[in-house]
């Protein structure tokens, strides 16, 4: 996969509601000690700690998905992209590969 391949892929982590098919798609896309941190969250590691605050998140926003926006930039291993909760919210993702997953995600809500 091509990086952005590989960022819609993530997205549709967040976008998948069945915690199986979920895991299915983060074997793919994350590395098994992917580490992911946002505002609300100081540390996720792992496939599980993450899926569970998807699981959650799913549940405090219903039915909307999560969209790329902008890939801003990639250097090496890191990419610098926006994304959009349906109209609701926007933030900035900062990615780290390792190979061809992700390793760690760091989250900022705009």
């Amino acid at each position: 996969m091509n990086t952005n391949e590989l960022i819609l892929a993530y997205l549709d982590i967040w976008n998948e509601r069945d915690p199986g098919a979920r895991e299915e798609l983060m074997s793919s896309v994350l590395t098994e000690d992917s580490v992911y941190a946002d505002p609300d969250y100081a540390g996720l590691r792992g496939h599980a700690e993450l899926s569970a605050a998807i699981g959650r998140a799913h549940q405090k926003f219903g039915d909307l998905r999560f969209t790329l926006d902008t890939v801003l930039g990639t250097h090496h291993d890191h990419a610098l992209f926006t994304w959009n909760l349906g109209t609701v919210a926007t933030g900035y993702d900062a990615v780290e590969f390792s190979g061809d997953r992700i390793r760690k995600v760091v989250g900022f809500f705009a």
